[in-house]
């Protein structure tokens, strides 16, 4: 076996035990996974909802996707390969609802183990990033096609670098970039001295979110997930980095207030963390923050009511 194909499958579910507390699986509960991966988080909610009929499983990349029909043989689980986002269209405009749905969002360990998908900076390979390697767009356009400013602006708003000018400059003074371990040494020289976190992970953050337009996927769905949730319904996202989470705080709260039209109760007040025993397991962890909500259901009288218990 390859040493990439080891690695894609050396995938451990992020915050499993806290997904399960929030979400609250049952026998005969239908589940909805927006992000499946390598069916860690499914597998777990399956054994205890023994429902495969009303399962539907989503991902974008083709790898995961094989995986997931080999892991499901036999089931009739429902396996989508699609962004997040244009599956939760579909399921809506099909009037599907779900008792629970998950979002793992962010790249899994799998991408990062393999060098030739070019997400890791640690690893020698081409600047692809594309979770859908289906997608034309991959890092290398953007590296070697964006102006300087378009440049400067993605690597600020999406990597949030305060030397976001000086990298982009250099990008440009070393076109073009092919490799992974290239643009990693050309930001590096931006950041001088030792640093305990590699100074090219913003850039590749920024490189990576605008790839798989992960924050625009992300705030066009979360509505979309809403209607996608029986009345009583909990919804369960986990994020990787403070814009993501900044996106689900703000829809949270702003969907869980006192607004005629508000529909959620908040089941965590904070973000949920992983403990210092699952981050020296799943180094993934670290940066993990889970937020989940309940859908309010209206009873015979006219009162909302959502368990968050």
């Amino acid at each position: 076996m390859l040493k990439d194909q080891k690695n894609q499958k050396s995938h451990i579910p992020v915050l499993l035990s806290s997904v399960l507390d929030v979400l609250k699986p049952i026998k005969g509960d239908s589940y909805l996974d927006l992000t499946a991966g390598y069916g860690g988080h499914a597998e777990a909610i399956l054994h205890l909802t023994n429902n495969p009929k009303e399962t539907v499983l989503v991902d974008r990349d083709q790898t995961a996707v094989d995986e997931l029909k080999k892991k499901f043989k036999g089931q009739s689980v429902e396996i989508i390969k699609s962004d997040f986002y244009s599956a939760s269209k579909k399921l809506v405009a099909e009037n599907m609802q779900f008792d629970m749905i998950l979002a793992d969002l962010g790249v899994s360990s799998p991408h990062l183990n393999i060098a030739s998908r070019g997400f890791s900076l640690r690893q020698d390979g081409p600047l692809d990033m594309r979770m859908d390697q289906e997608q034309a767009l991959t890092a290398k356009t953007i590296v070697n096609r964006y102006s300087e400013s378009d440049l400067a602006n993605l690597i600020k708003q999406y990597g949030e670098d305060p030397k976001y000018r000086q990298i982009a400059r250099q990008i440009m003074l070393n076109r073009p970039v092919n490799t992974t371990s290239e643009l990693a040494i050309i930001v590096a020289r931006v950041w001088p001295g030792y640093h305990k976190v590699h100074p090219a992970t913003r850039t590749f953050q920024a490189l990576r979110i605008a790839v798989n337009d992960e924050l625009g996927q992300l705030k066009d769905s979360l509505p979309q997930w809403v209607k996608l949730l029986t009345p009583g319904g909990r919804l369960a996202v986990i994020s990787f980095h403070s814009l993501e989470d900044r996106a689900v705080k703000h829809f949270f709260q702003e969907k869980s207030g006192s607004q005629y039209d508000s529909n959620l109760s908040l089941i965590t007040k904070r973000p949920v963390t992983g403990d210092k025993h699952e981050i020296v397991f799943n180094p993934r962890a670290r940066s993990a923050k889970l937020r989940a909500v309940a859908k309010i259901k209206i009873n015979r009288k006219g009162n909302a009511h959502a368990d968050t218990g």
